[in-house]
């Protein structure tokens, strides 16, 4: 945290996006200017403006709304807004392309910092070059606060807390199963995407930590027993039925990998987690696993041919800013399952979590997940043993992020699935 007293709670960066509207839509709509000091930053003054308009129209609380101005590649513009803040919330991508500069305004000035990022190889980029700069400086960097990373991370700690509380011992594996979902994709989140593939076919470390599996945990701790996401139809072996990669499964297992070395390995240094898509019993659930496993591996293999990418991101892609609209994100749905398998003295036994909401995953819930991320970091509610450091939701935030999602309507539980199933 910053020495003087900031003029903000919380800054959303970006807010005249679809992301970052959504945030500070969602943020005056929840709190009040005498609970939350919020202000809404960009590059564009009009639009600014324009969207402060439209928060005191949607709501009778807040009759203006700050207006703060920088510009992405200006550091100097970003730090004078780094220090007017507690939080500095962003959601300007791609940030393989947009981020860095941000997140080292905010190690200088000792300002906390959440994001949406789903790009592990910028991930990676921040560990190494501002880990140990920001536990210096009492800046808490916490990255993949949306739907990229939260329901796994949190939902992780939600059975491993469980498990330890009940059967005193921790899950040995852990399951995420993406249940179902609907919801819309923004020219921005497939922005990102392009960002990872171009990044990829150019960066040789960027290859190397789309390759290896613990890629995100700390310098010198980069290897272990899991063998990273699965790639082909496989009948489960928690559930049965059959399952299918996930495509979220390159991001989250690393990030929930990071959580387990951050906190002292309280999971195990044999700790294996995997996050897959089910799709049922029998020969439909393997014809579905087929299905979903060759789609995301054409659609991989497309991305991977600089032409072919270069023209899908030209004329298939929706332009950044592009989005869904409130009543997309506000119908939408989504949820995950996670099943923790451990062993106790009296023998094995199994947990459960689901993390869920009725809002469109990328958007209406999203916005929720990261603006309770901010309002957490800005009222240090926080279970977790850092003052700073690049971080995790579970090891930055910890479980008081779950207990104000439940508040706003989101289900994020945990036990004992024997229990459950009678």
């Amino acid at each position: 945290m910053t020495d003087a007293d900031p003029t903000y709670d919380v800054v959303v960066w970006g807010a005249t996006g679809v992301a970052g509207r959504f945030t500070a839509e969602y943020l005056t709509e929840r709190y009040g200017p005498e609970e939350l000091s919020l202000a809404v930053g960009g590059r564009n003054r009009g639009k600014l403006d324009a969207l402060v308009s439209d928060l005191a129209r949607r709501g009778d609380a807040w009759d203006d709304v700050p207006v703060v101005v920088g510009d992405a590649t200006d550091p100097e513009s970003l730090r004078a807004i780094a220090r007017d803040a507690r939080v500095v919330c962003t959601t300007v991508g791609p940030y393989t392309k947009y981020g860095s500069p941000l997140v080292e305004a905010c190690v200088e000035t000792g300002t906390d910092y959440c994001d949406l990022t789903g790009e592990v190889n910028w991930t990676r980029e921040m560990v190494d070059r501002f880990h140990e700069a920001a536990v210096d400086a009492g800046a808490r960097i916490v990255h993949g606060c949306g739907f990229d990373s939260v329901p796994a991370d949190i939902g992780t700690l939600l059975v491993q807390s469980f498990a330890s509380e009940a059967f005193d011992e921790p899950c040995e594996t852990v399951r995420i199963y993406l249940e179902g979902g609907s919801g819309g994709v923004s020219g921005g989140t497939l922005a990102s995407f392009g960002e990872l593939f171009e990044a990829a076919a150019t960066d040789p470390l960027a290859r190397e930590t789309l390759r290896n599996p613990y890629s995100l945990a700390p310098s010198g701790e980069r290897s272990g027993v899991d063998p990273g996401a699965q790639r082909w139809p496989r009948t489960d072996p928690l559930r049965g039925g059959w399952t299918a990669p996930s495509p979220m499964a390159a991001v989250n297992e690393r990030v929930v990998r990071r959580s387990n070395a951050l906190l002292g390995y309280p999971w195990g240094r044999e700790f294996r987690c995997t996050e897959v898509v089910p799709t049922g019993e029998g020969l439909g659930g393997a014809a579905a696993a087929g299905l979903v496993a060759g789609g995301l591996g054409a659609f991989t293999a497309a991305m991977s041919v600089g032409p072919v990418r270069s023209a899908l991101r030209r004329y298939a892609f929706p332009d950044p800013g592009e989005g869904p609209t409130r009543e997309e994100a506000e119908n939408g749905h989504f949820r995950i399952r996670v099943l923790g398998r451990g062993t106790a003295a009296d023998g094995s036994f199994t947990v459960e979590a689901e993390f869920g909401a009725d809002r469109d995953p990328g958007y209406g819930a999203t916005a929720r997940m990261l603006g309770e991320s901010a309002v957490c970091l800005a009222r240090d509610e926080v279970d977790s043993p850092f003052d700073g450091g690049v971080l995790t939701p579970a090891s930055g935030i910890g479980l008081p992020l779950a207990e104000r999602l439940r508040e706003v309507g989101f289900t994020a539980s945990a036990g004992d699935a024997a229990e459950s199933e009678r």
